[in-house]
C-alpha cells in the first residue's frame, strides 16, 4: 500500500510515530506535516526523540484562524494527493490538519483512516469536537480506542468500517516509558518524585476566556504545594498579555517533549490539565487528574474514579485537589485501553481492506 499520513500537531506527531513504525515495515508511507505546530518545541523535537521519519512535505500553515487555517491546509494536501494518488490517507484526532486531511482525501475520492475514531464531547463550541465528527462522517476505516467510542459511531449511525482497536497513545506511552527514565528531568528542575502537581493548560476554551484563566491560577495559588506548568505558547502569550497573576508556588517551564512529560507524568503526585491526551496519559501512569473542562471524551477514565471534572470553578479544583490528596487511589484497570497493539490492528485492518 501507499499510504499519506497528515499530521501537525503535538499529540499526532506522539500517535503517528507508533503507527508509522510498524506501516513502514511493510508499506509505503509519506508524512505530511502541516505546520499547525511549528514551534520546534513543540514539533521537531517529537520527530527527534520518537524517531518520526522527517516529512516528505512541509506546509508551514502556523497559525490562523480556523477558516483560513483549515482552507490552506486543504489545498495544500489536495495538490499532493494529486501528484501521489496513495491508497489510504492516514489522519490521526481532532485538529484542523484532521479534517483538512479527510476532506482532501474525500473529495479526490481517496478512502480515509481515522485513527482515534468516535470520540465525543458533546460540546460543538469546541473546535475538536466539530473537527472529529466531520471527520469521522467521511472516513472509510475508523479506529476506535475504546468501547464507548464504537457506541458513539452507532448512535450516528456509522457501524461499516468500525474497527476497536485499542488506543495508539498506549502503544506510544508503554514503548516511552523505559526511555522516559533515563533523562535527568528531576535534577534539571530540582524534582523529586511526588514532590510537585503537573499542570498543563492550552485550550481556546480556557486560554481566550479571561475569566475562566484567573479562576484556574487562584486555584493554584491556594493548593499547598508546588506546581509544575509547561507552558503552551499559546498560554504563555495569554499570560503575558494579560492581568493574570501567577503565584510563586507555580514554576512555568518551557514546553517540554515527549520524554521529559513521560518522566513528570510517572513521578507527580497529580495532573491538572485541560487536555485529552495527558488525561489518558495521567492514567496510563497511574495518577490521579483533574481536568479542568465540563466534559471529557476519555469518561472511562472518570468512571474508574481516576478523573474528576471541575470546570474552571475554583472551589470544585480545591476540592478535587483535597480529594485525592486526602483518600486512597482507586483500582486501577489494566488495559483499558487496550493491550499496547493497537498500530498493529491498525495496520491489519488496512491491509484486509485493500488498496
Amino acid at each position: 500500500m501507499k499510504v499519506v499520513t497528515v499530521i501537525g500537531a503535538r499529540p499526532q506527531f506522539v500517535k503517528a510515530a507508533a503507527v508509522s513504525a510498524v506501516l513502514r515495515t511493510k508499506h509505503t508511507e509519506l508524512i505530511v506535516h502541516t505546520g499547525q505546530h511549528y514551534d520546534p518545541q513543540m514539533s521537531d523535537i517529537f520527530f527527534e526523540e520518537l524517531g518520526i521519519p522527517p516529512a516528505d512535505f512541509y506546509l508551514g500553515v502556523g497559525s490562523k484562524q480556523h477558516g483560513e487555517q483549515t482552507g490552506e491546509m486543504l489545498a495544500g494536501v489536495e495538490r499532493i494527493l494529486l501528484g501521489e494518488k496513495p491508497d489510504w490517507v492516514l489522519v490521526y484526532g481532532d485538529t484542523n490538519s484532521t479534517l483538512a486531511g479527510a476532506l482532501a482525501a474525500a473529495k479526490l475520492h481517496i478512502p480515509v483512516a481515522h485513527v482515534e475514531a468516535g470520540l465525543r464531547s458533546y460540546n460543538k463550541r469546541m473546535p475538536e469536537e466539530v473537527n472529529r465528527v466531520l471527520t469521522d462522517h467521511i472516513s472509510s476505516l475508523l479506529f476506535c480506542p475504546t468501547d464507548q467510542a464504537v457506541k458513539n459511531l452507532a448512535l450516528e449511525g456509522i457501524t461499516r468500517g468500525v474497527v476497536r482497536t485499542g488506543d495508539v497513545m498506549c502503544d506510544a506511552f508503554r514503548l516511552s516509558a523505559a526511555r522516559a527514565k533515563e533523562r535527568n528531568v528531576g535534577k534539571r528542575y530540582q524534582l523529586a518524585p511526588n514532590s510537585y502537581l503537573l499542570a498543563t493548560i492550552h485550550r481556546a476554551e480556557n486560554t481566550d476566556d479571561i475569566s475562566r484563566m484567573k479562576q484556574i491560577f487562584q486555584a493554584f495559588a491556594r493548593i499547598p504545594a508546588k506546581i509544575i506548568l509547561p507552558l503552551h505558547p499559546r498560554t504563555r502569550k495569554v499570560l503575558n498579555d494579560s492581568n493574570v497573576t501567577v503565584s510563586d508556588n507555580v514554576q512555568i517551564l518551557e514546553p517540554v517533549g515527549y520524554l521529559d512529560m513521560v518522566w513528570l507524568l510517572q513521578r507527580t503526585a497529580l495532573v491538572l490539565t485541560d487536555s485529552g491526551g495527558v488525561q489518558k496519559e495521567a492514567y496510563l501512569s497511574k495518577v490521579p487528574c483533574i481536568t479542568l473542562r465540563n466534559e471529557t471524551e476519555w469518561v472511562e477514565t472518570v468512571e474508574a474514579g481516576w478523573n474528576v471534572l471541575t470546570g474552571t470553578d475554583r472551589d470544585k479544583i480545591l476540592a478535587a485537589v483535597a480529594h485525592y490528596q486526602n483518600h486512597p487511589r482507586p483500582d486501577y484497570i489494566e488495559n483499558l485501553y487496550g493491550d499496547g497493539r493497537a498500530s498493529q490492528e491498525i495496520l491489519a485492518a488496512m491491509e484486509e481492506s485493500g488498496p
